[in-house]
Order: C-alpha cells, then sequence, then structure tokens
C-alpha cells in the first residue's frame, strides 16, 4: 500500500506541477485570445444572465433540463467545496500570499475555458435512454474524434470522472464534514457520516427535478452566508486590509520580500500552488461542469457560456478571496509559518484565522460553511458521474450508483486513508488531459458557435445553434 501511495503521490506532482499548468493556463490562453477575451466582453451578459435567473421566475427542472440559473447553480455547488476553506489556506502556507495571485490569473483564463466546456456541452448534448436530457465531455470528445480513439479517449474520461469525484471524491468531502463538527461540537464522525449518506439518498433519489432544487436554494445561501461572515473578520482587521493586497502582488514575484515570508517560499512555488490549488478550486478545464452547463434550458449555447464564466469569477474572485484576505489580514500567516510542518495548514489555518475574531465560534462557523460546501459538492458530483454511468451502462446502473456514492460517503466520513485521498487528486488530474484534447481538437467549432451568437443570433437573424424550443 505504501509503494501505490508513493507512485499514485509521484504521478500527482508530476501532473500538477507540470501537466495542468501547461495544459490548463495554455487552453485558457489560447480561448482568451481566440475568442477575443470573451471574460472581459461577455462579463456583463452573464452577471445578467445569472442574477436574472436567481431573482426572476426559475421554472421546474424536468427531463426536459435545468433553468439556466438551476444549472449554473448546479455548477457552483461543485465548484464551491473545501478547496475554497482548505485550498486557499494550503496555497498560502506553501507558496505565501503571493500563491493568491496566481490563483487569480488561472481563474480569469479559465473563464474563457469553461466558457468554451459550456458551448460544447450544449452543442452535444443527448436525450438518454431514460427521455432525460444529458451531455458533458464524452459527448464532445465523441464528436470531436470520431472511431475508436474517440470511444477509448471518452471512455477514459468517464472511468477518471466517476472514480475521482463519485466515488472517492465525495468520501473526501464527506470526511471533512465528519472532521469538522468532530473539532466543532465533539460529534462522532461515524454519526456525521450516517446523517451526510443519508441526507444524500434523500436528494439523489429525488432525480434532476431534487438536485435543481436543493442547489438553487443552498448555493445563494452557503456563499452569502460565508462572505458575510468573512466580510466581518476582513473588516474588524480593516487596518490591514492595503498591507494583505501588498503582500498578494509583492509576493507574487518576490516572496522573499515579504517580511515574515513562508519558509522557503519562492516564485515558483508561489506559481506553482496557486496555479493549481486555483484550477482544482474552480474546476475550469476539468471537464467537471460541463454535465450541469449541457442541461440548461437556454435560447443558444453561448447564454449558458455566459452564465458559466460568473461560476468561475464567483468561486474565486469571490469566496476563496474572502478566505485568503481573512488568513492575511488577521495575520494568522506568521504565527503558521512557524508550525508549517507539524501544525496550521489548509483547513486548520483557516480555523485558527477566524477564531482570532470570533474565537470559538470560529470553529462553528467554518464547521456550518465546511458542511453546506462539502454537502453541495457531493450533491454536484454525483450529478456528473450520473451522467457518465448512463453514458457506460444506461441509465439502469444508476441506482447502484447512488448505493456506492451513499457508501462512500460515509465510509469517508470514519478515517483519512492517505491513498483514496491521494488517488483522487491524482484521478482529478488526469481527466483533465482528455477533457483539453477535445477541446483543443473542437476549437474551430467553439469559434463557430461563439460568432453565430454575436453575428446572427442577437442581430434576430438566422441562427445555426439557436435551441429548438
Amino acid at each position: 500500500m505504501e509503494t501505490l501511495n508513493n507512485i499514485v503521490l509521484t504521478i500527482q506532482d508530476y501532473m500538477s506541477n507540470i501537466v495542468l499548468i501547461i495544459a490548463l493556463l495554455g487552453a485558457g490562453i489560447w480561448f482568451s485570445f481566440r475568442l477575443k477575451f470573451i471574460q472581459v466582453r461577455g462579463f456583463k451578459r452573464g452577471i445578467k444572465q445569472v442574477f436574472g435567473g436567481l431573482f426572476g421566475k426559475k421554472g421546474e427542472a424536468g427531463n426536459d433540463g435545468m433553468s439556466s440559473f438551476q444549472a449554473l447553480a448546479t455548477a457552483i455547488a461543485a465548484q464551491v467545496g473545501t478547496g475554497n476553506i482548505a485550498g486557499a489556506a494550503t496555497a498560502i502556507a506553501i507558496g505565501g500570499p503571493g500563491a493568491i495571485f496566481w490563483m487569480w490569473v488561472a481563474a480569469f483564463l479559465g473563464m474563457s475555458t469553461i466558457y468554451a466546456e459550456a458551448l460544447m456541452a450544449q452543442k452535444y448534448k443527448q436525450i438518454g435512454d431514460d427521455g432525460v436530457v444529458t451531455g458533458g465531455p464524452v459527448y464532445y470528445i465523441r464528436a470531436a474524434f470520431k472511431g475508436a480513439f474517440g470511444k477509448v479517449l471518452a471512455g477514459i474520461f468517464a472511468v477518471l470522472l466517476i472514480f475521482a469525484l463519485g466515488f472517492m471524491g465525495n468520501a473526501v468531502q464527506s470526511n471533512s464534514i465528519a472532521a469538522s463538527f468532530h473539532t466543532a461540537f465533539g460529534i462522532p464522525q461515524w454519526i456525521m457520516g450516517l446523517i451526510v449518506a443519508v441526507l444524500s439518498i434523500a436528494v439523489f433519489s429525488g432525480g434532476m427535478k431534487r438536485i435543481a432544487k436543493v442547489t438553487e436554494t443552498i448555493v445563494p445561501l452557503m456563499a452569502g452566508l460565508y462572505i458575510v461572515g468573512s466580510l466581518v473578520v476582513i473588516i474588524c482587521n480593516w487596518r490591514n486590509i492595503p498591507l494583505a493586497f501588498y503582500e498578494i502582488f509583492v509576493g507574487a514575484f518576490a516572496p522573499s520580500a515579504i517580511a515574515g515570508g513562508a519558509i522557503g517560499a519562492t516564485i515558483k512555488l508561489a506559481l506553482t500552488k496557486g496555479v493549481a490549488r486555483g484550477l482544482f478550486s474552480n474546476e475550469a478545464g476539468m471537464g467537471s461542469t460541463p454535465h450541469a452547463h449541457a442541461v440548461a434550458k437556454v435560447d443558444h449555447p453561448v447564454e449558458q457560456g455566459h452564465a458559466a464564466m460568473i461560476g468561475v469569477f464567483i468561486d474565486t474572485f469571490v469566496v476563496l478571496t474572502m478566505t485568503a484576505l481573512v488568513i492575511v489580514t488577521t495575520r494568522a500567516l506568521p504565527e503558521s509559518y512557524s508550525v508549517v510542518e507539524g501544525g496550521y495548514t489548509g483547513a486548520e489555518l483557516s480555523q485558527f484565522a477566524y477564531s482570532l475574531v470570533y474565537g470559538k465560534f470560529g470553529e462553528i462557523f467554518i464547521a456550518i460553511c465546511m458542511f453546506f460546501f462539502a454537502f453541495s459538492t457531493i450533491v454536484g458530483w454525483y450529478f456528473f458521474g450520473q451522467a457518465n454511468i448512463k453514458y457506460l451502462f444506461g441509465s439502469k446502473a444508476v441506482p447502484v450508483y447512488s448505493a456506492l456514492v451513499c457508501i462512500c460517503v460515509f465510509l469517508g466520513s470514519l478515517a483519512q486513508v492517505d491513498l483514496v485521498w491521494n488517488m483522487a487528486d491524482c484521478f482529478n488530474s488526469l481527466m483533465v488531459v482528455p477533457n483539453i484534447i477535445g477541446l483543443l481538437a473542437l476549437s474551430g467549432m467553439i469559434k463557430k458557435v461563439h460568432d453565430d451568437y454575436f453575428n446572427n443570433f442577437l442581430p434576430g437573424k438566422n441562427s445555426e445553434f439557436a435551441q429548438k424550443k
């Protein structure tokens, strides 16, 4: 087991420090220029699409899909997870405050990648054997590559996603909930695992309609709670806000210039940890969120592309930045540096930062937020895995998949098994490769759908890719 764990760690280290940075940043740069920085030009339309859906009539999800907002809420449910609490803290603890700058860079470029993913998910969505709309990378990978290569590449992606998110990933999320509630309230971890598993069954059994209802309700609530709670801490330390931004920007290029900087922090560490954690947080290019964007009921694929970009913006520039500013403005960082090897890292560093203002309530606040973040991620990742189960085995296999996910949720709460956790990260990284290959192969189609919206759909001409009602 130890040998296997070391092999997995070696693969993951290579993937996160080299392959992911080249593939995801490269794709982000490519699509940013190819689509004339749509993340800037389309931002206003994206905001209108999202908040129009938040405050307007959302409609009911059914066999024909979800509303645009419900689809985005399901995507954000998966994006805004424990990585926004633990991931940001880990990046700062290892790479220094400058890692946050590189998270922002990764997110800015990733907005164009996720726009491309949403367009292709909409373009190639299908009706499953159960009569329910479905979609995701497996379908646009098959469209990009005809024949055996496309089948193999899509199959590899499907298997990686099912294990990375549906099984092992959801075990990790459950463990985060159980551990945080044990710390804050002393509740045995197996009890929290059982509660989360039962709640999961209740949501899964309701199908797309119940998943949409849960995500559209829980996502605004959890984001609002975390933002308000974080702003209170930041405002209490308002004098340190200018210093925090100074450390973030200077630390991105000269970590050694930051007083009390992280032990061994370098530009390379700041960049690699910031980019890797940022990409895992917002999931742009990973191929996960297209499953949600595929089922959105919109008039044109580009409309959901605009909404998808806002998902990345909310995840990184809003929620993740809140965590970062809390850690840096409370000056929790210098304390953490002295105990990096055996002390505050990840969620513990976040809890310590919040406790400097809230006291014991800081642990309770993080536990509550961790529950919302992790449970919503379990729902979102289940939905993504379900789409790939249907692709591989048909809808009859879904009940078996649901049961296995709930078992993983319960078992994951009991104890942290390093091999399972490391394999989840490794499979997460590996699934990026077939997704990016498919997107780059469809680059011409992405540009064609994009241009069709601005040249034909908006002026009211005969649009080739307008959705048929």
